[in-house]
């Protein structure tokens, strides 16, 4: 009887779940053609991968966060790299990014956009007094990655700790909960074969590994093997095992009986795929069939859905081999997948090569102990090897130490090349870049055995069908979403001119008309902050539709979960200590906490430069729309109509007058009332603005252009049609300054203000050129302590590196 805190899982046979149809179906030929035949067919496999891979592209974001850990009121900053999933180069696609904080319900309580130039991005979040202590998940994707599975974002688990509540108090008694897996090599445990199975074993409770050992017994208490963890709980052990047995592993936890778990079942036929580095500079890849039978078998090998081996043998007594050259490998994980000779993929391995040119950084002081407030220097220095690019895009983060915050950093190359393409959850991976992990092969090689590929499914390579995607990369800004249905049935509403805008002195003005399911689709470039705006058709000739604007951030989640978290009394002084620098950076330094830089964007109006501007105040002021009109605006003629007012534009290009109404903005609201219009008080008016030409807006055509700007860019108290659909709506993220203060002169140190920062620095802009010598520099607080510096960077050929560097402060004598 196993523990109930015990729970239990097991690798299911590798066949069962390679979808057995559709392979058999699109690739399957009679097993008696030829070898070339075979050979062949094989090959097709390795193209329509690489066309899935061309059709398919890959984005993976990485996020270098300022630190692990935080406290409301303190201010979260990121910088964010866009790459390409294959080679890790900077990807010019998407222009925005999603970024949101998760709770442990895996509910967003943050979320922005952020605006990427040349695959790059930096932002930050305030963390507000609601949240509660705990640990949580930021996480990122594009509007392209929505396409795929939420495995593929960027996932980081950070801990917040609100001061101002009191906290949890500790459980006098934690049920101990453990998941112990078994993962035979290649998937299947076949009898009579030389089987290698490797182990994890978790604390459900910290998701961390933990020391065990066990020893395998079969069905008659024979005891065949023992194993024990080599690192983070993960090892493996070797054993034969025979025909109609069934084995058992008693294993050994801390704090709890022993308990027994049975291993994954031994079959009398099958496939194996064991894999030996001959340290020759090849892989040997050893398939075993319990079988005498001689039939061919295929081999593809690909580093991150790039093919990089591919090749067909036969089965000689149940034994092929191949040899793979390592220098033909990309670094990373490599994912070899065995095809049977009905092309089904019945094993799969995966290898990892570590990098040999990876992008170096060195970070140089000119001394390691500091006094408070005083002037920090620090050298940094790239050097990338084999480089065409020789510059690197690099952020750096220093922040204090303490019981709190942990000396790891997940690290971009660590990300890049382990983290997102492996299944589940890495204990420290930045461990098997460090120069202890680089040298623990065997410890890389069970993280292998123990985590499976993420990236894609064989379905969705080999079945030909086209793939269709929802979401379209955001390849020039921001796309706002919409759908038009009718108010009566609710259904969609195809082929409505629908506009999007927002109020304000700067025009934005938006139109799509709707497709066969109602939906719209707006593409509003440079559009920063939280805006009102306003959905809308032209009432005047569609009055029975309602209008719906959609969340653009993802429903979908990963299927990891942050464990919950309690703080001991041991961590009271640092929490204490936490809650004052907070308090005291509110007091001295709050002022500084939302200054944003300026958005770099066009001020020009969206219909360029105006054929007519008025500046009203320049002119005499009537107190109605109409005198205006007749008075002084030339390019427009005013006339009546069944009792109602119309405009008539001077087409001055062709020297006519165009016959109907022209698009009528007010503060950048299209309004197709004109009786409103000349209901509306002019003294609220500033500008006036004629396009005396025809005006194309996208696929629309409107003979000309009136635009009226109210002082404020408010609509002056306009009435706007009770139809519209108006509700605020959050743009890009604008980029807040990070602020520091500087002790330059003595009357600066000697200030009474007190300076309590933990977060010393956030630079997210480096540009380090290879064999430059970059300086950078700050001031320290008056906190004594250690610090950590942080330095991630990436080359323009995808070339990533991190480098951590402490020092300390002192008191002054």
């Amino acid at each position: 009887m196993l523990s109930e805190n015990l729970y239990l899982l097991q690798s299911t046979r590798m066949r069962t779940i390679y979808f057995k149809a559709i392979l058999c179906f699109i690739l399957g030929i009679s097993g008696a053609g030829t070898a070339v035949a075979q050979h062949s067919t094989f090959q097709s496999i390795a193209r329509d991968f690489d066309q899935h891979r061309k059709k398919a592209l890959q984005e993976k974001l990485f996020l270098h966060l300022d630190r692990p850990t935080y406290a409301c009121g303190e201010t979260m900053w990121f910088k964010v790299y866009n790459v390409d999933g294959t080679l890790h180069k900077p990807l010019d696609m998407s222009k925005i990014a999603y970024v949101e904080v998760l709770n442990n319900a895996q509910k967003p309580v943050l979320q922005s956009k952020v605006k990427l130039e040349q695959g790059s991005g930096n932002g930050s979040f305030i963390l507000p007094a609601t949240l509660g202590t705990g640990n949580y998940t930021v996480r990122a994707y594009t509007n392209w990655m929505k396409n795929f599975s939420p495995d593929y974002y960027f996932e980081q688990p950070v801990t917040i700790v609100n001061t101002f509540q009191k906290p949890d108090k500790p459980e006098t008694a934690t049920a101990a909960g453990y998941t112990i897996q078994f993962f035979p090599e290649g998937g299947n445990m076949v009898a009579g074969i030389p089987n290698k199975v490797a182990f994890k074993a978790i604390d459900t409770n910290t998701g961390k590994g933990i020391a065990v050992t066990g020893d395998v017994y079969d069905q008659k208490g024979n005891k065949v093997a023992t194993f024990k963890p080599h690192k983070f709980g993960i090892g493996h052990f070797m054993f034969t095992p025979q025909t109609g047995a069934a084995y058992t592993a008693t294993i050994a936890l801390p704090g709890t009986k022993p308990v027994q778990q049975p291993l994954p079942q031994v079959y009398t036929s099958g496939y194996t795929l064991q894999l030996q580095d001959t340290g020759q500079g090849q892989l040997k890849m050893t398939v075993n069939l319990a079988s005498q039978q001689t039939e061919p078998v295929y081999l593809l090998g690909h580093t991150r859905q790039l093919v990089a081996f591919s090749d067909a043998a036969t089965l000689n007594n149940g034994l092929a081999t191949f040899f793979i050259n390592k220098t033909d490998l990309e670094p990373g994980i490599t994912h070899f997948t065995l095809f049977n000779a009905q092309k089904q993929p019945v094993c799969e391995r995966l290898y990892f090569k570590q990098p040999t040119n990876t992008l170096q950084l060195t970070i140089k002081a000119p001394k390691q102990l500091y006094t408070t407030r005083e002037k920090v220097d620090l050298t940094l220095l790239a050097q990338a090897n084999g480089v065409t690019n020789k510059s690197a895009n690099a952020s750096m983060a220093v922040y204090k130490l303490d019981s709190l915050q942990s000396k790891t950093a997940t690290t971009i190359e660590s990300y890049l090349l382990l983290t997102s393409d492996l299944k589940g959850s890495i204990e420290d991976p930045g461990y098997y870049f460090s120069e202890t992990g680089t040298a623990d092969t065997e410890a890389m090689d069970n993280l292998m055995l123990t985590h499976g590929w993420s990236r894609f499914k064989w379905e969705n390579i080999l079945d030909k069908a086209p793939a269709m995607y929802a979401f379209v990369p955001e390849v020039g800004g921001h796309l706002v979403h919409g759908k038009v249905t009718s108010k009566t049935t609710g259904a969609p509403a195809p082929g409505i001119l629908t506009y999007l805008s927002s109020p304000g002195k700067q025009i934005r003005f938006y139109t799509s008309e709707s497709d066969a399911n109602g939906l719209v689709r707006f593409e509003v470039k440079d559009f920063f902050g939280e805006k009102d705006v306003i959905l809308q058709s032209d009432f005047t000739k569609d009055s029975t539709y309602q209008f719906e604007l959609f969340n653009p951030f993802s429903d979908k989640f990963s299927a990891g979960k942050q464990s919950s978290l309690t703080l001991g009394s041991q961590l009271e002084h640092d929490v204490t200590l936490r809650h004052i620098q907070v308090q005291a950076q509110q007091v001295y330094f709050g002022k500084y906490t939302n200054r944003f830089k300026s958005a770099a964007t066009d001020s020009t109006a969206i219909y360029g430069k105006a054929s007519e501007q008025y500046k009203l105040d320049d002119y005499k002021r009537f107190k109605v729309m109409e005198e205006v009109m007749r008075e002084y605006v030339t390019g427009v003629l005013l006339r009546r109509r069944k009792g109602n007012f119309h405009f008539m534009v001077i087409d001055r290009p062709h020297r006519s007058t165009f016959e109907n109404n022209p698009l009528v903005l007010l503060d950048g609201i299209p309004v197709f009332n004109i009786n409103k219009v000349m209901a509306f008080d002019p003294l609220k008016v500033e500008k006036l603005e004629v396009v005396a030409s025809r005006y194309f807006s996208g696929a629309q055509v409107y003979e000309g252009l009136v635009s009226y700007t109210t002082y404020k860019g408010d609509l002056g108290g306009f009435e706007i049609d009770p139809r519209v659909l108006m509700q605020e709506y959050e743009g890009v993220q604008q980029q807040r300054e990070f602020y520091a203060p500087a002790y330059e002169t003595d009357q600066q140190k000697q200030s009474r203000l007190a300076d309590f920062r933990n977060l010393l620095h956030w630079e997210p802009n480096l540009k380090l050129v290879h064999g430059t010598e970059t300086q950078s520099s700050f001031y320290t607080s008056d906190e004594p302590g250690t610090y950590l510096v942080v330095l991630q960077g990436l080359t323009g050929n995808g070339m990533a590196g991190s480098k951590m560097f402490t020092f300390s402060v002192g008191q002054p004598l």
